[in-house]
């Protein structure tokens, strides 16, 4: 048994994006040259999202066609359960979202396969596969093994893994859907009105404000900086928790990561572990605290110890000057 399987997650005829971001994570599941990665396309019209999934990483796009037009958790299960049966992978990547909770747990428990979920992190030591996941709202990290478990199933956590961008032609094959009996029926798709219409995963230059803020009505000077200097405001999670900006603005391994950020100016975070995981594809990190011993000042390029309020004030002083 070898090889990676991934199952493609899509919404309304378009691939969502986490499914290309377990294509970069899939690349730790390669043990061997011959190992290959493939993406499972369950869907109405499989062969419409192909060209989405065609990307390098990719060796093979499996099209299955089902009769749903909308996720249904037991057709997912079903045709989960025959393709690891016909191809024997020894890792399947699913998101870790509200869709895989539909039908990930009951598929592994059902056959006893390895199972984690909240994945950000896997490797193989000693050909022992090593997951790791947040535990215990995110305060710890635990690791998790497979003893004696040919396949293991994984539920990725989405905003982890940077996609690949490049271009590949993989080859493509279709799979015969069992016959399924679905529990569930979709109605009616309602697009909730979000609260907040950000995309910090798409931010080029951000700013983001910790505990060092004090208080709440702190947070509307760094607002004011933010736009100001043309940044998105983010936040670390006591912000997030505290509800002082929304959650959608969280950075960091229980929020978002910041995919396509080039310039990130950190005021007042101190580095926890898990918001430093939020910052790992960003190229150039500048930290602004008053504690010379934060652990923010180990990854940032750039560091300013002194008083987050007067670097706030000087920068919004200096930018209205001269612009």
């Amino acid at each position: 048994m070898s090889g990676v399987l991934i199952i493609a997650e899509h919404r309304r005829g378009e691939l969502r994006p986490v499914t290309l971001e377990l294509v970069s994570a899939a690349q730790a599941g390669r043990r061997a040259p011959s190992d290959t990665v493939a993406v499972a396309l369950i869907a109405e019209a499989p062969e419409a999202l192909v060209p989405s999934v065609a990307v390098a990483g990719v060796d093979e796009i499996i099209t299955v066609q089902v009769a749903a037009r909308d996720f249904e958790p037991d057709t997912f299960e079903a045709v989960t359960h025959a393709l690891i049966q016909a191809r024997k992978p020894s890792l399947v990547l699913v998101p870790h979202s509200i869709d895989a909770f539909g039908y990930a747990a009951a598929l592994a428990a059902k056959n006893r396969y390895g199972f984690a979920t909240d994945v950000f992190r896997f490797e193989y030591q000693q050909d022992q596969l090593l997951a790791t996941r947040g535990g215990y709202g995110q305060k710890v990290n635990v690791e998790v093994d497979f003893p004696g478990k040919e396949m293991v199933l994984l539920a990725v956590r989405a905003n982890t893994f940077k996609p690949p961008e490049a271009p590949a032609s993989p080859a493509i094959s279709s799979f015969a859907a069992p016959a399924v009996r679905a529990r569930v029926r979709s109605r009616e798709f309602i697009e909730l009105a979000a609260s907040d219409d950000v995309d910090m995963t798409a931010a080029e230059f951000i700013l983001a404000i910790g505990r060092g803020i004090g208080e709440q009505g702190n947070v509307e000077q760094f607002r004011k900086l933010a736009e100001t200097i043309g940044a998105t405001l983010g936040c670390s999670r006591p912000i997030a928790d505290a509800g002082w900006l929304p959650k959608s603005r969280q950075i960091g391994q229980s929020g978002k990561t910041a995919t396509a950020c080039k310039l990130y100016l950190a005021m007042g975070i101190s580095g926890a572990i898990q918001h430093l995981a939020g910052m790992k594809h960003v190229s150039t990190i500048v930290a602004v605290n008053a504690d010379a011993g934060a652990s923010i000042f180990s990854i940032a390029r750039y560091g300013i110890v002194a008083d987050i309020f007067e670097i706030a004030e000087a920068l919004t002083g200096h930018w209205e000057k001269n612009h």
